[in-house]
This record gives C-alpha cells, structure tokens and sequence, in this order.
C-alpha cells in the first residue's frame, strides 16, 4: 500500500474519530434517550464543546470527499511523487491539528490549519497536471 492509501485510510479512521466525539458530546448534553429517539422533534443548537464536534465533523464531511477524490485520481493515474506524499500529509495532519483546535475554542490558529489541510489538496491535484 503506497503512502498515499495509507493516508487515506487514516483519514477514514479521522472521520469514524470525529463522528463518535460529535455523537456522544451530542448525546451528553441532550440526553441518551434523545440519542435512542427518531429525533423528529426540533431542539436547540449545540453548545460547547459538543457544538464544536459537530461543526468540526461538518467541516471534515466538507473536505475529505474532495481529498478522497484526489488521493484516488493520483492513485489511478499512477502518479507517487513528493506532491502526492506531501499534500496526503499535509491534508491528515492538519485536519488532526484543526480538530485539536476547534475542540480547544482556538479560531484564528484553526484557520490558518484548515488552509494547510487545503493546500494538501492542491498538492494532490497539482500532482495531475
């Protein structure tokens, strides 16, 4: 498996990471018979750390198809170069990092690590060109 794949599947296990801290923070501020409800009612906003899960999760559940996507186009195409190594390290990494930092409260240093995240993309895509 290439360095590639490998940051891939790690980026897999990153979103199962990140959809269990949303779900269970949600369900500890609403309550675990809300969690075992259908939900149909309407509730108010998560707050706290809770509501940072979630708006990280979203974030993530933003980018990974397009990193997904690329990481594969790179991986058909037969491309492996420092581009294609380093945009898949930047994009894991970063996306950990940003995940630390959303969690914590921390905004301006969160976004300057989602641009990193990004650029990992690009790399994988300029890798095609």
């Amino acid at each position: 498996m290439t360095l590639e794949l490998r940051m891939l599947a790690l980026s897999i296990v990153l979103g199962l990471v990140q959809i269990v801290l949303a779900s269970h923070s949600a369900s500890l501020q609403r309550g675990y018979m809300w969690t075992a409800s259908s939900r149909d009612e309407a509730v108010t906003p998560l707050t706290g750390m809770a509501g940072r899960f979630h708006r990280a999760l979203q974030n993530f559940i933003e980018t990974f198809p397009l990193f997904a996507a690329a990481v594969l186009m790179a991986h058909v195409a037969g491309k492996h170069t420092w581009m294609t190594e380093w945009g898949t390290q930047l994009y894991l990494w970063a996306r950990v990092v940003y995940l630390a930092l959303y969690a914590a409260g921390i905004f301006l240093l969160r976004s300057l690590v989602w641009t990193i995240a990004t650029l990992g993309i690009v790399l994988v895509l300029l890798s095609l060109i």
